[in-house]
C-alpha cells in the first residue's frame, strides 16, 4: 500500500530540527515501511509530487540515504514554517531528487551528450532550478531501500528477479508513468533499463522514448565516464531523433 506524507507528518514533526540527519535518526522502526530478509524499505517524502507538464522523465532505482535525509529535513522545516502539504511535497521533491554528488554527475553527463543544446537550455542544471517544469523524476521503488543497512544498488538481489521489490515497482511506477504525456525517459543505469525493457515488451512504454545506454551516475560507478564516452554518439542521436 502506498505511503503518503499525511501518514508520516506527525512522526517527522517529532524529529529535532537539524542541518543533517544520521542513519540513527532515520533508519528506525517508525519510518519502516516493509522488510523481507535482509531488505528494508523506509519512508521518505520526495516521490509524491507529480509534474504532469514534464517533457523529461529521469528514472532511478531507489532513493539513497542522502536523498532520504534531505527530503525529511526539508519536510521538517516545512512543518516548522507552516507550509501546506502540497507545498511540502513539491519542496521535498525539489530538494531531495538525486541530491548531492549524484545530481552533479547527472547534470554533467547530460550536458556531455548535449541534451541541454537539443532542448534549448544552457545547462541541464537548469532542469533542477528555474526550468524544473520540464522535468519529472522518480525512483522505480519510491522509497529508500537498504540491504544489510547499505543503499540498494539494484543488483544484490537483482531487482527484476525480486518479487518483493518488483511489487513496489509495479504498484507505483506504472501508475505514475501513465499520468504523464509524451515524455522522454532517461533510465539511470542498467538495472533500471532492464526493468523498463520489460515494460517496453509489454507495450507500456515505447522504445523510441527511452534513452538506453546511459550509465548510472553514482560515484561508485567508476566506469561511468568511459561508458558515457563509448555510448555518446548513439545517445546524442537518440535524443535528436526524439526531439527533432
Amino acid at each position: 500500500m502506498k505511503k503518503y506524507l499525511e501518514d508520516y507528518i506527525d512522526k517527522i514533526k517529532e524529529l529535532p530540527l537539524k542541518e543533517k540527519y544520521t542513519r540513527e535518526d532515520l533508519i528506525i522502526e517508525k519510518f519502516l515501511v516493509d522488510k523481507f530478509n535482509d531488505i528494508e524499505i523506509y519512508y521518505a517524502p520526495h516521490n509524491e509530487y507529480l509534474n504532469k507538464k514534464a517533457k523529461l522523465f529521469i528514472v532511478g532505482i531507489t532513493p539513497g540515504f542522502q536523498q532520504m535525509s534531505t527530503a525529511i529535513k526539508t519536510a521538517r522545516i516545512c512543518i516548522e514554517e507552516g507550509k501546506t502539504l502540497e507545498e511540502t511535497k513539491y519542496l521535498c521533491k525539489a530538494a531531495g531528487r538525486f541530491s548531492g554528488s549524484l545530481r552533479k554527475n547527472i547534470i554533467s553527463m547530460l550536458d556531455k551528450i548535449e541534451l541541454n543544446k537539443i532542448i534549448g537550455i544552457n545547462s541541464c542544471s537548469e532542469l533542477f532550478e528555474d526550468k524544473d517544469y520540464l522535468l519529472h523524476t522518480i525512483s522505480l521503488i519510491p522509497y529508500p531501500v537498504f540491504v544489510k543497512g547499505k543503499n540498494y544498488t539494484g543488483h544484490t538481489p537483482k531487482l527484476i528477479k525480486s518479487d518483493f521489490l518488483m511489487k513496489y515497482v509495479n504498484e507505483n511506477f506504472i501508475e505514475e508513468f501513465n499520468k504523464l504525456e509524451d515524455v522522454f525517459v532517461i533510465p539511470l543505469g542498467s538495472a533500471v533499463e532492464e526493468v523498463l525493457n520489460t515494460f517496453i515488451d509489454n507495450g507500456i512504454l515505447n522504445e523510441n522514448q527511452v534513452l538506453k545506454g546511459f550509465p548510472h551516475p553514482s560515484g561508485a560507478n567508476v566506469n561511468r565516464l568511459v561508458q558515457l564516452e563509448k555510448n555518446k554518439e548513439k545517445l546524442k542521436e537518440k535524443i535528436k531523433e526524439y526531439f527533432i
